[in-house]
């Protein structure tokens, strides 16, 4: 095994210089622990047994090689040299003996080195071992299971780098706001401060999750990474909910106790919304020009989610305390309603000059592009502000628009085409009342210059 000059820690070195990288690798660890349970993926077919669990297997193989790309950087490269001298000295120089002394050394994992060189090795062996498996192109239940044992024993028998050692980590769950932790330590009562320090620690260990997810990268790994640490929020929000609700059964006070049941209450529906719905099947549509699209939508939910659920904890303790003051790009709930509103209306126009133009068929045609770009962007931005309840409804009048052809528009099947849009605009009213309902808005006239701009912007 590689030797240490006396006092050297270069792991100690890395970590200070590799902060970020550190924290993604402990994430990530978590993460494809957290795939092999079935209850966290997000396929609607229950029938393991017929399933082909090829492109899950996929996803993780993309992720180990994220966190094999993690470990190249953080392993000098003097020290990566010298464990493949090892690697071959070991298959090819030593003998049994020695072998086995070498192996024993490692496993020993009696400093953070040889806990960081028996990862790099398992994931290494890993990699190799998917990429064979992988070229069958059927993975059964079972064999998908098996992998997942292997590497859940891998990751939680290292000794220094098990991301499970420990409910919180103290390395890496912080409360990294200022304004927050001010608030938190300022509580006097000692058992309201240490429930309300948890739930902040869980969400913000959340946000710094979320923070890893790169919604502009389009290459499989990235996007593949990003969808296992979304895996990995379902598993983790469910535990963040069993404690507020054992929290809330400690705290007598009741306004609090309500407002860490709404908190649970509005998890619970947006969970709904990008496991059930905007995740739904997602490995089964990877081919799909809107895959990045759902990956987006999904963090820009749960971003918003815990945003708004920071804001309205601390403006419990401090009243009066704006979410623009916590975070950079924070959306109000008024702010959240205007934009849907003048979207709406935007999607609602486009509906209405179809309807106006379905004798012309060249105006028709350009109009009905003009809606389909102007739908990419409502996916894009917009869609992660929509109800629960009214999110289907879109989705499946978007998914059926986009799969309408020129051609389409001017055959027999062009009436049902334009009877789906003339639901759809009723649909669209419907909601646009419900808006227009909200309290925040009482008052607040539509912006129609807004609303004009970009029906120009597309048309």
């Amino acid at each position: 095994m590689i030797r240490n000059e006396p006092g050297e820690d270069w792991v100690a070195e890395s970590k200070r210089a590799n902060a970020l990288l550190f924290a993604e690798l402990d994430l990530l660890l978590r993460a494809v622990d957290r795939f092999f349970t079935i209850e966290n993926l997000t396929a609607s077919n229950d029938d393991l047994t017929t399933r082909n669990f090829f492109d899950e297997l996929t996803t993780v193989r993309d992720a180990i090689m994220r966190i094999l790309g993690i470990l190249e950087v953080v392993i000098p490269e003097s020290r990566k040299n010298a464990y493949w001298f090892q690697k071959f000295a070991e298959s090819k120089l030593l003998t049994t003996r020695n072998r086995d002394s070498f192996r024993e050394n490692l496993y020993r994992q009696d400093t953070p080195e040889k806990g960081l060189y028996l990862l790099y090795d398992s994931f290494i062996n890993l990699k190799g071992v998917l990429s064979d498996i992988l070229r069958s192109g059927t993975i059964s239940y079972m064999g998908f299971m098996n992998i997942g044992h292997m590497i859940d024993k891998e990751i939680r028998e290292n000794r220094y780098f098990n991301p499970f050692a420990k409910d919180l980590h103290p390395e890496f769950d912080v409360i990294s706001n200022g304004e927050i932790s001010d608030i938190v330590k300022g509580l006097r009562n000692r058992e309201y401060r240490k429930h309300i320090s948890i739930i902040y620690l869980y969400l913000f260990r959340f946000m710094r999750f979320l923070n890893f997810i790169d919604v502009a990268e389009r290459r499989s790994v990235s996007l593949h990474t990003s969808l296992i640490i979304l895996i990995l929020l379902r598993s983790e929000i469910g535990v963040f909910q069993s404690y507020i609700e054992k929290a809330g059964m400690k705290i007598k006070e009741p306004d609090l106790q309500g407002l860490l049941n709404a908190i649970s209450y509005q998890f619970s529906m947006e969970c709904r919304r990008v496991f059930s719905q905007e995740l739904r099947d997602i490995h089964r549509r990877k081919a799909t020009p809107h895959f990045r699209g759902k990956i987006e939508n999904s963090h820009g939910i749960l971003r918003n989610l815990v945003e708004q659920s920071i804001v309205q904890l601390a403006d419990f303790f401090k009243p009066g305390i704006r979410g623009e003051e916590l975070f950079s790009n924070f959306l109000t709930k008024v702010q959240q309603s205007l934009r849907l509103r003048e979207d709406i209306s935007v999607l609602h126009r486009f509906v209405s000059m179809i309807e106006a133009r379905a004798g012309r068929p060249d105006e028709l045609a350009r109009t009905f592009e003009s809606l389909k770009s102007y739908m990419v962007y409502f996916e894009s931005f917009t869609f992660r502000l929509l109800r629960h309840d009214d999110y289907e409804e879109f989705a499946r009048f978007f998914s059926e628009m986009h799969a309408v052809t020129k051609e389409a528009l001017i055959t027999e099947g062009a009436r049902k085409i334009m009877d789906k849009i003339a639901y759809f605009k009723i649909y669209l009213e419907t909601t646009l009342r419900h808006i227009e309902n909200r309290s925040e808005l009482t008052g607040k006239a539509l912006d129609g210059e807004r609303v004009e701009n970009l029906v120009s912007q597309y048309l």
